[in-house]
């Protein structure tokens, strides 16, 4: 390490350790040495061709196949090109939340497959995203077996609870107790758990733990890892006395970790997953892009919802406008949908209490529910929609909706995060119009389980060869999307982006490229025709519309369709 670097490094461990931190200090250095040399490098940044997909190892299945197998012939065959980031969510054995109560970091769910089936996807193009579960664990790892049977090489992995310690400010995900009690070599012990009693939080204030994760994350680069999400980040340091969320200690994490992978994988990109207002989710970029290099941009997805309900762009429009990366180093990752719900603590201080309500009754009328948060006075807020994003944007209930219209409510909703700056990105069942898992949902008692049904690959593949499915409409409009997305160099996340007030209805930006193409992305948000007038500095003249290479502008007014979309090119 150079001593620039090493002073970096020494500064950040001195907010976790103090006096301590120099012999953390060379314990780092010791693992970065050892991991040198067998990371194998990889293309890093991103451009225009970027687009993030966002899946389960079992999302879609074929009886008698590991499910990694599965995905990788779906991707093969149907995707290919076209989104070459996929993240796979924990592939890692687990035992409860689908995933993210993590039992071993380094070994793969056997039904998913093994090692070799995960670098397979690396090896046929896509750049694979791990997830690195940093917060807690699951109550059967060997990590908190080993802290409640008294084993010294896992003592002080977990926080036990300490009466001495003030807990009452701390900010909570979830309505369920934040320790839960078990069974220890000397008896009952009580342990810290911000999501479940199945998810037992890792102690950082002991080096050893921060050792083994940054060990871990190492792991993964050399299995192939191009991005590393880090989960549930924002709760990682406790503090007596503090809201015990994006602590000063959190952000030295992410600095250290940054600072090793640039050393040892300097193509691997770190993504932050802070659910949290949106004020607060820009922290994690860092001082000048030296945290995440990329973030959720978890407020688009409510916003675009409340838009196209009210058919109101203006909360949208007036948010968007302040997107600016602080760094060329950094982007946003636009999603609408992922395995979780849609957050609402991405709208505080962007919607009114009128407005969040108007989300929080649309999930229960679409079919769905909405996930509570404790706060500190012991009152509860609504913390997530749980509702499948295509019936979030389409009422399931009604009987005027015909498949035409819910395609194009689906894909203006879409291609609204494909325009703005950063990278877009689709889960799953976004990109297959899934619906709903009603009985999924009922039958665990789990709200999160509307969104994460397990498809047949077979099935799969009979609605997408069938064109007047849904499913294969949907898909093919998206695929159209990204097809013309892709030969945009306005359209690379470090392009230039300005959103324009256009009217009510409609949510326009304007990318230019250092190139100087220019591309207007205009989507009407109402189930009305509607004519907009371009700015003056956009000649009808000069432009080329991207979705009908033979149309032209006879004047400096532009329709669209209810629900339409029009990229419009100025080369």
């Amino acid at each position: 390490m150079t001593t620039d670097l090493l002073a970096k490094l020494e500064s950040n461990l001195g907010l976790l350790y103090g006096r301590d931190a120099a012999g953390v200090t060379r314990r780092i250095e010791e693992l970065a040495a050892t991991w040198a040399g067998k990371i194998p490098a990889a293309r890093s940044g991103w451009d225009q061709r970027d687009v993030f997909l966002i899946t389960y190892g079992d999302s879609i299945g074929k009886a008698g196949q590991p499910g990694l197998a599965s995905l990788s012939s779906f991707l093969k065959q149907r995707v290919g090109s076209r989104i070459p980031m996929v993240h796979v969510l924990p592939f890692y054995p687990w035992t409860d939340d689908d995933g993210f109560s993590v039992v071993d970091f380094r070994a793969v769910d056997p039904p998913l497959g093994d090692w070799p089936d995960v670098e397979a996807l690396a090896e046929a193009g896509y750049r694979t995203v791990f997830d690195g579960v940093v917060n807690h664990v699951s109550k059967s790892s060997a990590y908190v077996k080993g802290h409640l049977s008294g084993d010294p090489a896992y003592a002080d992995f977990c926080t036990q609870r300490d009466p001495a310690f003030d807990d009452s400010q701390v900010t909570r995900p979830r309505t369920s107790p934040l320790y839960h009690s078990y069974e220890g070599a000397a008896g009952a012990v009580e342990l810290w758990t911000t999501f479940s009693e199945d998810q037992v939080d890792l102690n950082y204030a002991n080096p050893a733990v921060l050792l083994e994760l940054l060990d871990v994350l190492m792991f993964y680069a050399a299995k192939g890892a191009s991005m590393i999400r880090l989960d549930a980040i924002p709760y990682m340091w406790k503090e007596s006395g503090t809201n015990c969320v994006h602590r000063p200690q959190t952000h030295a994490f992410i600095r250290i970790a940054r600072l090793v992978l640039d050393l040892a994988a300097p193509h691997v990109i770190l993504l932050s997953e802070t659910n949290v207002p949106h004020v607060e989710n820009l922290t994690y970029f860092g001082d000048r892009g030296d945290e995440a290099q990329i973030i959720y941009n978890f407020t688009l997805s409510p916003l675009i919802l409340y838009g196209l309900k009210t058919a109101d762009a203006e909360p949208l429009t007036r948010w968007a406008s302040t997107l600016e990366p602080p760094d060329p180093s950094c982007t946003f990752l636009n999603i609408t949908s992922t395995h979780d719900g849609i957050g609402m603590r991405p709208t505080e201080g962007i919607l009114t209490e009128e407005q969040r309500k108007v989300l929080t009754d649309l999930a229960v009328e679409h079919g769905g529910a909405v996930s509570a948060r404790s706060n500190p006075d012991g009152s509860e807020s609504p913390y997530e929609l749980n509702v499948a994003f295509f019936d979030a944007v389409n009422n399931p209930n009604d009987p005027n909706l015909d498949d035409e219209a819910q395609m194009r409510r689906f894909l203006v909703s879409q291609a609204i995060p494909m325009a703005l700056t950063g990278i877009p990105a689709l889960y799953i069942h976004g990109l297959l119009g899934s619906r709903n898992d009603v009985d999924g949902m009922r039958e665990s008692g789990i709200k999160r389980r509307i969104n994460r049904e397990k498809l047949d690959l077979d099935a799969i593949d009979a609605d997408l060869d069938d064109p007047t499915s849904l499913r294969a409409r949907v898909f093919g409009g998206l695929m159209k999307l990204l097809d013309v997305r892709q030969q945009q160099p306005a359209f690379d996340p470090a392009s230039a982006n300005q959103v324009l007030d256009l009217g009510r209805h409609l949510f326009a930006v304007l990318r230019t490229a250092a190139s100087g193409q220019r591309v207007l992305a205009l989507n009407n948000l109402s189930d009305e025709e509607l004519a907009c007038a371009l700015p003056p500095d956009l000649p009808p003249e000069g432009a080329r519309d991207l979705f009908d290479p033979d149309a032209t502008l006879s004047s400096p007014h532009v329709v669209l369709p209810a629900y339409g979309i029009r990229w419009l090119a100025w080369d």
